[in-house]
């Protein structure tokens, strides 16, 4: 009887026991999975010489793919690359020692000497682990989607999300993330400067090899407009074959000429600044995907203005 082909995929798991099963299953059939500490695990999946290592959240994985993959394995999987992924199934900003000795033994054992290329990307929480731990990897270029630099009070007091993870260590190993990517080679640091706390993280990440590129009017949440835009696994996959740079990302970025939530939102501002003839060209290209009454105001309001009443969408 013909052996059953391995199954890459955990979209059967129906509880968290389940799911944590299927992933031990895949990281025993393609290369391992270990937990870190009672939060934390790390899933690697042993391919080429190329590795894609990602920062996500436990509920992220199960809740973005019908697959319940990380998103880095689903990308890796369709270039054949090797991929490393550390999971937090809670807000930890993978502030954890399990997570810091994970990470020492990967130095330790030159873990990162056997690939050709490693890039490491997150987003919010696991852009500021991918840009602290990249320490680890000389070299390895980052992709960070609006990181935080730090979370501890005396250098980031002023941001007042996450207050209540202010008790978390920052100080002690891999704790200053700008600090911890001097030995990387690039750093793409994406952030929307119409957020203030965001713009002050980027800023934090001034240095000559890190490239911050803005992506005004995206929101608060860049990692889901990028997807819903259908550029996410482009960026990543840009960085992977070396390819990434500041005009291949406003290249892709133009797909948000095409997405409504980006367009609204930049006509709402517009509207605000007095822009007539901004918000008209938004609002117009906004209404060719959804009709909106709040659009169809914002037009009226625009052409108003410009003297063109009665033009219509």
């Amino acid at each position: 009887m013909a052996e059953t082909p391995f199954t890459f995929d955990a979209s059967d798991a129906q509880t968290p026991e389940e799911w944590l099963l299927r992933m031990d299953e895949i990281g025993e059939e393609l290369g391992y999975f270990e937990p870190l500490g009672e939060t934390h695990a790390a899933l690697f999946i042993d391919d080429a010489p190329t590795l894609l290592v990602t920062f996500e959240t436990v509920e992220s994985i199960r809740n973005d793919s019908p697959e319940q993959l990380p998103l880095g394995a689903r990308i890796a999987r369709g270039k054949g690359w090797s991929h490393l992924c550390v999971m937090a199934s809670q807000q930890s900003w993978y502030r954890d020692p399990s997570v810091w000795g994970y990470f020492d033994r990967l130095v330790d054992d030159a873990f990162f000497e056997d690939f050709d290329r490693v890039v490491f990307y997150g987003a919010g929480m696991g852009g500021y682990a991918a840009a602290a731990f990249s320490v680890s990897a000389p070299g390895a270029t980052v992709l960070a989607l609006a990181p935080q630099a730090t979370l501890t009070p005396d250098l980031a007091g002023w941001d007042q999300r996450f207050a209540g993870f202010r008790r978390l260590d920052f100080t002690s190993r891999y704790g200053f993330a700008p600090d911890m990517t001097e030995g990387a080679g690039d750093v793409f640091i994406l952030h929307d400067p119409t957020r203030s706390y965001d713009a002050m993280h980027a800023a934090l990440f001034h240095r000559p090899y890190v490239r911050r590129l803005r992506c005004p009017h995206l929101g608060a949440n860049i990692e889901a407009e990028f997807a819903k835009m259908g550029i996410l696994e482009d960026l990543i996959r840009a960085a992977c074959e070396g390819r990434l740079e500041p005009g291949e990302f406003h290249r892709l970025y133009r797909a948000r000429r095409r997405h409504a939530p980006y367009l609204i939102r930049l006509a709402g501002r517009a509207q605000a600044a007095g822009r007539a003839g901004l918000t008209r060209m938004a609002c117009r290209r906004a209404l060719e995907m959804q009709d909106h009454p709040r659009l169809r105001r914002m037009l009226a309001w625009a052409e108003s203005e410009l003297g063109l009443a009665g033009a219509g969408a």
